[in-house]
């Protein structure tokens, strides 16, 4: 399986500055990324028209949306459909990212019926799992990542190909933070992860990549990549600058 490195831009850039920081991108990187790695930008949906078109005939590079709703159209105000989506160029979406979860509500059925509509629908899906502190001081790291793996996957067929479904873990107090799990902490959480798509998935769960997310930077990525079950990082801050982000990547 392709490792996967996926810049998550969150609420930042204009279409100008999207343009240029993906452009910036292919032009760093072009040329220098190792066999078996793709990158992933997911730009707002604003900019998700002029990354497409920056990231055109480059080799490794996709476009995911941040969020998606449940529904091929309707009175949903504010929201957008995978058709949309597709339409726009993206090929993968986020579901069930810790901002989702605990600053705009999203609860896990909601993030469940997410991820499985929008296989259905077409789009690939990084579904993102992961423990608030006071959860994983109290002991209750598994018991939160199984609830929302269960419910994340709920509806997925199990003949979902590998390639099409991902699993991020991202502790929530390690987002933005500045703190950063340590290699014990990620090889915990990333084989029970890997322990929960095998029980799920049979086999196949094997081949499902799980990325690390919260506070990875140029000066730690490679030490996480090479840890068992760490198949590629979700990089928030670290991503919006085309020469730091470029620097994980290419680590």
């Amino acid at each position: 399986m392709n490792k996967l490195f996926a810049a998550n831009w969150k609420m930042h850039k204009t279409t100008a500055e999207a343009r240029q920081s993906a452009s910036e991108l292919v032009g760093l990187v072009s040329g220098k990324l190792k066999a078996g790695r793709e990158v992933m930008i997911l730009p707002p949906f604003t900019a998700l028209a002029p990354v497409v078109e920056a990231l055109r005939g480059s080799a490794g590079f996709l476009v995911g949306a941040q969020n998606v709703y449940p529904q091929k159209q309707g009175a949903f105000t504010g929201e957008v459909s995978p058709g949309m989506l597709l339409d726009a160029g993206a090929s993968f979406v986020l579901t069930g990212h810790s901002e989702r979860r605990h600053v705009l509500g999203e609860t896990d059925d909601l993030v469940g019926t997410k991820t499985a509509f929008g296989l259905e629908s077409g789009l690939g899906v990084i579904l993102c799992v992961g423990e608030k502190l006071g959860e994983r001081k109290a002991g209750e790291l598994k018991a939160v990542l199984e609830r929302q793996i269960r419910a994340g996957l709920r509806d997925v067929p199990k003949d979902t190909p590998p390639a099409r479904l991902v699993l991020a873990y991202e502790p929530v107090w390690a987002i933005g933070t500045g703190e950063v799990a340590s290699p014990k902490d990620i090889l915990e959480a990333h084989a029970f992860v890997r322990h929960m798509l095998a029980e799920i998935f049979g086999p196949s769960g094997s081949e499902l990549r799980i990325l690390y997310g919260g506070s990875v930077k140029p000066d730690n990525a490679s030490e996480i990549i090479a840890l068992d079950n760490v198949d590629g990082v979700l990089v928030g801050g670290a991503s919006l600058k085309a020469d730091e982000f470029s620097r994980i990547v290419l680590a």
